[in-house]
């Protein structure tokens, strides 16, 4: 079994690239591989509570999010600096995470057999 990290940069609802990673990230998982993510930049806005998608286009993201523990997935990481330089806390997460800063990112990376970024 390899270890996967997935690195979620972008937004939600701005693209459908979030929602592929997302569908990299469940399928990648049901195969019994060891799945993480980690949200950094932009991305960590995924997590934040309060979205109202329903006017968009795209698929509700937090939604999908939400199944991450259906699918094992319980190593979830945010950036530190990504989330207060948008004004935010882990409080302000839908989902538990560890907060990591950003000069511990590349020692987790080191972590992982595959490292993927959206």
């Amino acid at each position: 079994m390899k270890s996967f990290l997935f690195v979620m940069r972008h937004p939600p609802h701005f693209s459908s690239r979030v929602q592929e990673t997302l569908d990299q990230i469940l399928t990648t998982a049901a195969f019994d591989q060891a799945v993480s993510v980690l949200f950094v930049d932009d991305g960590v806005l995924q997590l934040k509570q309060g979205q109202h998608p329903e006017n968009m286009v795209l698929k509700n993201t937090s939604a999908m999010l939400s199944v991450l523990e259906m699918y094992e997935i319980n190593n979830l990481y945010i950036e530190a600096e990504s989330l207060s330089d948008r004004g935010l806390t882990s409080a302000d997460s839908i989902l538990p995470a560890k907060v990591v800063p950003r000069s511990a990112v590349n020692d987790l990376l080191k972590e992982y057999d595959v490292v993927l970024s959206d």
